[in-house]
């Protein structure tokens, strides 16, 4: 059984793509707001 799965069955994937897509969208923000900012 390897480590990566490529097919994890309990959606662990998924669920890491989608943390990650907020986390970025989260950080792109922030970015954006500290540039924005006076």
């Amino acid at each position: 059984m390897p480590v990566l799965d490529p097919n994890p069955q309990h959606g662990q994937k998924k669920m890491l793509i989608v943390f990650g897509s907020f986390l970025a969208i989260f950080v792109i923000i922030g970015v954006i707001a500290t540039i924005a900012s006076p």
